[in-house]
């Protein structure tokens, strides 16, 4: 591999270095061992070379880009150092310098972090992003080897689907945050850094209540040929539950007058039942050994799949438009016209922040505003009746009768 010496390596000067076809390696004039290897394909990277108890090593910091001149130079000074005393660098971190790729990142990611960490369904979330995305794109290329361009480039090519691109770059950067912690990558050079999310349009859709009595209507014509999942339909409607949190229900979390969810998404919590949630639940017959409340054609199983029953209902109601989660939106929709605060929608929903339950904030505007025009009718039916009555008067007799 050639070499060549450079006065000082500096961000212009590694800047200013092109690669000529070939692998090759420029020393630092001023520190010794210190040096930049480009590779054919124009990567750089930081490294260091020098002897640890006679014996000649070579240890890789970091990619230019991520990692500055400086930093990469006082990385070498510790290396240097360590070497004098006789330390290998490279056996407290002993992957930094093993040429690792994404496609290892990947499979640590998914089978040793994702798992003691996540949710089953997150999980199955991970893995289809990763699988789908994240490998095809990047997972041949090494670790040290991303950089922002790479990742800006993936979060491009997914543009058309906005909320999947920025689900995207959320797990590739935990994937970089973790390659630091696991020494593959230095400190602070995760690529999706800096890597700007696109803006999502929150998709919101409420039934109204001519939609909910169509809605009703299609339900009670499925009764007979689906009933767990007509069932599952009406409890998240009158619940306000996420859709796994009614299709995964065990009959040990239903009480007298809640359900108790022990591993919500937002953690434990207690949803309250009203008579009609009630009723529904008292109306689902219960198989002895099946433990779930959304009862499967099979013996002992659950209903796994609420979509395609959901898709003939909605299209039976004329809700071609409606996805399952709306049903949880319109239950929030309904509580705001009946007067609820949005504290109180944000713990029936189960939310942990203030912020989530604040995309609800235009339908309180909304509902004030009704409220508003309701009071206002009422009195301005009677000042524009004295109005009119008093039209056509002489204005001193106008002025006495609003005075007595």
């Amino acid at each position: 591999m050639p070499s060549n010496r450079v006065p000082r390596l500096t961000r212009r000067a590694v800047d200013a270095i092109k690669a000529n076809g070939k692998d090759a390696v420029y020393w630092d004039g001023k520190l010794t061992g210190f040096g930049l290897r480009v590779r054919k394909s124009g990567r750089k990277r930081y490294i260091v070379q020098t002897r640890v108890n006679g014996r000649l090593r070579w240890f890789t910091i970091g990619p230019h880009g991520p990692v500055t001149p400086d930093e990469a130079r006082a990385k070498a000074l510790e290396i240097l150092a360590d070497a004098k005393k006789g330390v290998d660098a490279r056996i407290s971190e002993p992957q930094r310098d093993t040429g690792a790729k994404v496609a290892d990142l990947c499979r640590r990611f998914l089978e040793e972090y994702v798992p003691n960490h996540c949710k089953p369904r997150t999980l199955a979330e991970y893995g289809r992003l990763v699988t789908l995305f994240i490998a095809p794109a990047i997972g041949e290329m090494e670790i040290l080897d991303v950089q922002r361009k790479d990742v800006a480039a993936l979060h491009h090519d997914l543009r058309d689907h906005p909320y999947q691109a920025n689900r995207t770059l959320s797990v590739l950067s935990k994937m970089f945050s973790l390659a630091e912690v696991w020494g593959w990558r230095p400190d602070g050079s995760n690529p999706c850094r800096h890597v700007s999310h696109y803006k999502e349009r929150k998709r919101e859709r409420f039934l109204s209540e001519e939609e909910t009595v169509r809605l009703g209507a299609a339900l009670r014509e499925f009764e007979d040929e689906m009933p767990s999942a007509v069932a599952a339909f009406r409890l998240l409607l009158l619940t306000g539950c996420r859709m796994s949190e009614i299709r995964d229900l065990r009959w040990e979390c239903v009480k007298a007058d809640c359900i108790e969810l022990p591993d919500a998404k937002t953690g434990g919590r207690a949803v309250p039942l009203g008579p009609e949630a009630r009723a529904v639940l008292d109306a689902i017959p219960r198989d002895d050994g099946n433990p779930w409340v959304i009862r499967g054609r099979r013996r002992g199983t659950h209903l796994a799949d609420l979509q395609r029953p959901w898709q003939r209902v909605r299209e039976r109601a004329g809700l071609d438009d409606v996805r399952i989660h709306d049903l949880r939106h319109s239950f929030a929709s309904r509580a705001l016209a009946l007067g609820e605060s949005l504290t109180m929608i944000g713990r029936l929903l189960g939310h942990t922040q203030v912020q989530t339950t604040a995309r609800y904030a235009h339908l309180a505007r909304d509902s004030i505003q009704s409220a508003a025009s309701r009071v206002t009718d009422s009195i301005g039916g009677d000042l524009l009746e004295e109005r009119h009555e008093m039209s056509g008067k002489d204005p001193d007799e106008i002025r006495r009768a609003m005075t007595e």
